[in-house]
């Protein structure tokens, strides 16, 4: 006990924080859009919490106890664990594709179905990918941000190379069933490979041929997936399934105000008129309750998590942790840009959840295993 106060009273209380708030909100918001009334008892009178809030708190409480077994062992003894972990993510991604187990949840095969609960694997080995990256390139560190050749640089492009070789079996995996988290998967790895000492010519090339290459994709995906893209290149169609969502985004957004409806007073959100307000639209919804200066108050707590995630990683005690902060950044950025943006009309429709805030089991205890991850991190910094 005396050692795990220690190391609470030595984290970054700036990342435990904001994270708690956004986790309460999220829990909040999700109260306010499923709540029943009993007309019995006068409108608008609470009977009991849905079945929502009560797994969202349920997965917050465990992932508040995870993150604090994490920071108690800390982030190397998972790195020590990298065979055994890199195997057991494969697994649990192979397992979607076994019959009645994997199931489809809008049109992407990406959840496990256990009867009772369905569990996302890909929200899980988001987190373990960082583990294995952190792991690799630490190892491998000295090729990517120090070598050189007579050759014109050969060795470190073969260095990425290896790394992204090391990680696609991963991307390629999550990308086939479900395009968004596949697209997280990737953000994570670019960030981790830049912080890990990368030269701006090999990112510049890298860039290039990303977006040379970005066209070619849109042939491989799924039929609703280019439905998505066709509706950001075409926002003004509403004929296209996907704007229909993001219009009414926008109409929910705007509709709060400066200070918003407050939590009964939704109508967008609340009566079917937003679509998934509690998971891919939550902050649509949240903006709908608590105004414009709710949207302020989320976004700011995101940069700040993300800010002190940036701190934990410049000032990690070694090369292992510094890398698991910059993933863990990575993830936290890409996941709440992509999705503030998408209920904007910024960015496609890619039905990424929003980290703390967006209903879904998985995906709160997944953050919170992220952030039990960073405070470990924090605490354990060079002075």
């Amino acid at each position: 006990m005396n050692k795990f106060s220690h190391l609470a009273a030595r984290c970054d209380h700036l990342i435990l924080i904001p994270s708690l708030a956004l986790s309460l909100t999220g829990i909040v918001c999700l109260y306010a859009i499923t709540r029943e009334s009993d007309s019995s008892l006068g409108t608008g009178f609470m009977t009991f919490l849905s079945r929502e809030v009560m797994i969202q708190s349920a997965a917050l409480v465990i992932g508040l106890t995870a993150a604090a077994a994490i920071l108690m062992l800390g982030y190397r003894y998972f790195i020590d664990l990298e065979k055994i972990i890199y195997i057991l993510s494969l697994f649990l991604l192979l397992l979607v594709y076994i019959p009645g187990l994997g199931t489809s949840v809008n049109g992407s095969r990406s959840w496990i179905s256990l009867g009772f609960i369905t569990f996302q694997p890909s929200e899980a080995v988001k987190i373990t990918f960082i583990i294995l990256m952190s792991s690799y390139l630490s190892r491998s560190i000295h090729g990517i941000s120090c070598s050189q050749s007579s050759a014109g640089g050969f060795p470190e492009s073969w260095d990425i190379l290896k790394a992204a070789l090391y990680g696609l079996p991963f991307i390629l995996l999550v990308a086939k069933e479900d395009f968004g988290s596949g697209c997280v998967f990737c953000a994570i790895w670019i960030f981790m490979v830049f912080c890990s000492g990368l030269q701006l010519r090999i990112i510049v090339r890298l860039a290039m041929v990303i977006i040379i290459l970005l066209p070619m994709f849109y042939f491989f995906l799924a039929g609703y997936q280019k439905d998505r893209i066709d509706a950001f290149l075409e926002p003004n169609d509403l004929d296209l399934p996907g704007n229909y969502q993001v219009w009414n985004s926008k109409v929910t957004i705007g509709s709060g105000g400066l200070f918003g409806k407050g939590l009964t007073g939704g109508t967008q959100s609340t009566l079917g008129f937003l679509p998934v307000p509690e998971s891919d639209f939550i902050f649509a919804a949240a903006v709908e309750m608590l105004g414009f200066v709710g949207g302020i108050y989320i976004i700011a707590m995101f940069a700040l998590i993300i800010y002190r995630s940036l701190k934990a990683a410049r000032y990690a005690k070694d090369i292992q942790g510094a890398l698991v902060a910059a993933g863990m950044t990575g993830m936290f950025f890409f996941q709440s840009f992509e999705n503030i943006a998408m209920t904007m009309g910024l960015m496609p429709v890619t039905g990424i959840t929003l980290p703390f805030l967006s209903y879904g089991g998985s995906s709160m205890l997944a953050s919170w295993i992220g952030v039990g991850l960073l405070l470990s991190v924090s605490c354990r910094q060079k002075l």
